[in-house]
């Protein structure tokens, strides 16, 4: 069954496959209609993936306990959450330390986490499993995340001691890699876009935050050898159908997925990823993930993201232009040590 015909039926299909082909009876068209119009194909055949994409939305990644196994909201429920997202998220807090309010950037003017849940009113991104939650942590992640450790190097520097240098600085910090820039892909507070380029051989997907490229062969070639690690994985592109399947593995451990919302989140090289591309219609690319990392969690978890197309031009994102943060942020760290040193002087 292919996956424009599973998203016509809508939520009540049900569909067995095996591990990660395995696609969840919850995954739906971004309005639950299905498939309304063509789809634009390339001059060499291909379906048409390219141009500037929008996955900004109010869904959240996970969801919450309150709503216990309801995949749907209806209308009005959709619209008093929408409410509540919007009044919470154009708030200006100014309470807490004055380390707080830079987290939250301020303030509320330089997010843009979008005014809708998406069109089918969907309670997760996550499809499956069906509660829309990510699944248990294996008995292995629970022990690493309960045993001591340096500061990770994908966490913020405000939640660790001082930094003796740039490697102890997270990688978003260093605008490296985070936020939305995925392999995998998920939205942030602001800057969700990417743009996708494509050709007979390669697709290229451009992620606006920390603009980020990531080209993708089509040609069959084999992933690099196991002792080969990449911030972005090893990906390689495949048509099934209208649909580009990536299979990504080959990942630095070095990296973590965001998502995961726990520890590395299944960085390194027991983390595999398949993604997913469907042109919908003329406004409309379904982007749907599956990861799994067998000494991570319990199982594989899957997401469905619709994408809006939107109009260019894509700028860059100049994350750290100069890298003054860095120097405020080692110099602040030795003036922090300083200190500390001559309150114990003092204190003899």
């Amino acid at each position: 069954m292919s996956l424009r015909t599973l998203l016509s039926l809508g939520a009540g299909a049900v569909v067995v496959g095996v591990g990660m082909s395995m696609w969840p009876a919850q995954v739906m068209s971004v309005q639950a209609t299905g498939v309304t119009a063509p789809v634009g194909r390339t001059s060499w055949g291909d379906p048409d993936l390219r141009g500037i994409w929008d996955f900004k939305t109010l869904t959240p990644l996970q969801r919450s306990a309150e709503l216990a196994d309801r995949a749907f909201l209806t209308d009005e429920e959709a619209a008093e959450l929408e409410r509540q997202l919007l009044e919470n998220h154009d708030s200006d807090r100014r309470d807490g330390p004055a380390i707080q309010d830079i987290n939250r950037g301020y303030n509320q003017f330089w997010h843009d986490r979008g005014t809708n849940l998406t069109g089918d009113r969907r309670t997760s991104l996550i499809v499956d499993p069906p509660n829309g939650r990510i699944p248990p942590l294996t008995p292995e992640a629970e022990a690493e995340l309960r045993t001591p450790r340096r500061r990770p190097i994908t966490e913020r520097i405000v939640l660790g001691p001082p930094a003796l240098g740039p490697e102890d600085i997270g990688l978003s910090e260093r605008c490296m890699l985070g936020f939305s820039t995925g392999p995998p892909i998920v939205p942030s507070g602001n800057n969700n876009n990417l743009q996708l380029f494509q050709t007979p051989d390669h697709v290229v997907v451009l992620t606006e935050m920390i603009h980020v490229a990531r080209v993708i062969p089509l040609d069959g070639r084999p992933h690099l050898s196991s002792g080969v690690r990449q911030w972005l994985g090893d990906s390689r592109g495949r048509w099934q159908g209208d649909t580009l399947v990536v299979d990504t593995t080959n990942f630095t451990e070095k990296a973590s997925f965001s998502g995961a919302l726990s520890g590395r989140g299944g960085g390194g090289e027991t983390f595999h990823l398949v993604e997913r591309f469907t042109r919908l219609d003329a406004d409309t690319l379904l982007y749907e993930f599956t990861v799994e990392d067998q000494t991570w969690w319990t199982r594989a978890w899957t997401v469905a993201l619709p994408m809006k197309r939107t109009d260019g031009p894509l700028f860059e994102y100049a994350c750290h232009e100069g890298n003054y943060g860095m120097e405020g942020i080692l110099r602040g760290a030795r003036a922090d040590e300083r200190a500390a040193a001559e309150g114990v002087e003092s204190a003899r």
